[in-house]
């Protein structure tokens, strides 16, 4: 390991041979950058009329390039997720300012109203609460309408409320209500 500036290679020490060598790799390397530099300068265009010996030769004729290959269909998963999703039954999805028109379009010649309508029982024993909601609407002079609030009770027979009384299947039942519609 060098311990110091004296250490390091003094070029006046270097024999006759080694100087020659430095300097004749500085003296090329000048040399080619001179040489880099030169290359570029081109002769002016001449302006005016040009004999025929001086006019550029004609353009060389556009190289036409292959066709571009064709595509081939990537086997992977999300590749056959995606075909799965287009063959589906389901809606596709509509874009946000889509959404937006809808709803508009809905709430334009609607009003809500509120009050209390029945909701009739399915057969499946869930409530239908789109015939109370039609009925709010009607008693309000609408056509029909959708509900936006149900309100559900237990409605019981007095003897629930006896003490000692075992609370039976059929002792309850739930009621279900619309309280607030918007109509159209």
């Amino acid at each position: 390991m060098a311990e110091g500036i004296d250490d390091l290679p003094n070029p006046a020490r270097l024999t006759c041979g080694k100087a020659r060598v430095a300097m004749a790799g500085l003296a090329l390397s000048m040399a080619l950058t001179a040489i880099d530099r030169g290359w570029t300068q081109t002769a002016p265009p001449a302006l005016g009329l040009q004999s025929p010996a001086q006019q550029p030769a004609p353009e060389p004729p556009p190289v036409e390039l292959p066709p571009a290959p064709v595509e081939r269909e990537n086997p992977g998963l999300i590749n056959e997720i995606g075909k799965l999703f287009k063959k589906s039954a389901l809606p596709p999805l509509k874009s946000p300012a889509e959404t937006m028109n809808d709803l508009s379009t809905i709430a334009r010649p609607s009003s809500m109203v509120t009050g209390r309508a029945a909701c009739a029982v399915a057969a499946n024993g869930a409530p239908d609460c789109k015939i109370g909601a039609d009925r709010l609407c009607q008693s309000n002079g609408f056509k029909e309408g959708k509900s936006i609030d149900i309100n559900t009770f237990e409605k019981c027979s007095p003897l629930v409320y006896l003490p000692g009384h075992k609370r039976g299947p059929n002792d309850c039942k739930t009621e279900n209500f619309v309280t607030r519609a918007v109509c159209q």
